[in-house]
């Protein structure tokens, strides 16, 4: 019999969240555009034109060209396909390309999650995305870690626990994708406060919504002490505070028989030593200065 996946996020919501999120929008969704882009520079690379893409996740637009077929699913919002992550309605072999932009970091069970949309890609078809990594708001994660042991003696969970690029690596394995790249970009944003912070998170759809999160309201002495335990610890020269935001991008291939693969152990023609133009030296021996 499996294990289970624990569940970590409250998916009610955070599909709350993301419709109040995609109504007063405005300057908050700047993170998402940002690694939207930052994921379509790096198509440029990619010599491949992709008929029918699907969107996981519709906070931003998709600006792709030479498309013929474009499929937005999320949670909230107003997609093409209204429909939970975490139970993709779509079949096998469907599409050239998934994409997603800053969706997948709050999905209880990622690795199913992933093995789904890998299941829908055409053969040799690219799984293409961003999400939010472990170093994510930890400056906002240690304060309030600090105020709630201060004044309660004892701390709820407040910020989501993100993975980190190994773990990435290890899921894009997992899922049986082919040729994976995984690599992050630490993103810092700098606030006058704390509680601009706060409301720019609750505005992009990404405040707290994890199942042990505390269900009373805010206590109005620990909001404020986590936010002058922020300045204190955090504040820079100018007086700004900063707020760091880690993206992970990862990207892989529905195996194809036409794709290349790696060389077996021992294959190799030329030594690395004659490559590099260096000595070698075996593992018994010591170099000389």
């Amino acid at each position: 019999m499996s294990q289970q996946n624990p569940l970590i996020f409250d998916r009610k919501k955070i599909k709350q969240q993301r419709q109040r999120g995609m109504k007063q929008s405005g300057d908050h969704n700047f993170l998402i555009d940002w690694a939207s882009k930052q994921l379509i520079s790096r198509l440029d690379v990619v010599k491949r034109d992709f008929s029918s893409v699907l969107q996981v996740g519709c906070r931003t637009p998709l600006p792709l060209e030479n498309v013929d077929h474009i499929v937005t699913v999320d949670l909230a919002g107003t997609p093409m396909v209204c429909a939970d992550e975490e139970f993709l309605p779509f079949a096998n072999d469907s599409f050239d390309l998934i994409f997603s932009a800053l969706n997948l970091h709050t999905t209880n069970d990622l690795p199913g999650t992933m093995l789904q949309l890998k299941r829908a890609l055409k053969p040799d078809g690219l799984f293409h995305v961003a999400l939010l990594g472990g170093e994510t708001l930890h400056e906002l994660r240690d304060a309030f870690t600090k105020a709630e042991m201060e004044i309660n003696g004892g701390m709820s969970p407040r910020v989501a626990p993100f993975a980190d690029m190994q773990q990435a690596g290890s899921l894009m394995q997992r899922a049986g994708f082919s040729l994976p790249v995984v690599d992050s970009e630490i993103v810092t944003v700098t606030y006058e406060h704390p509680f601009k912070l706060m409301h720019d998170l609750r505005f992009m759809g990404e405040g707290n919504a994890l199942l042990d999160r505390s269900k009373s309201f805010n206590n109005r002495k620990l909001m404020m002490r986590a936010a002058e335990i922020y300045q204190e610890t955090y504040t820079e020269e100018d007086g700004r505070i900063p707020a760091t935001f880690e993206v992970i991008f990862m990207s892989g291939w529905s195996p194809h028989e036409n794709q290349q693969k790696p060389l077996k152990p021992g294959s190799a023609k030329v030594r690395l030593s004659e490559a590099l133009d260096t000595q070698e030296i075996s593992t018994d021996e010591k170099a000389t200065p």
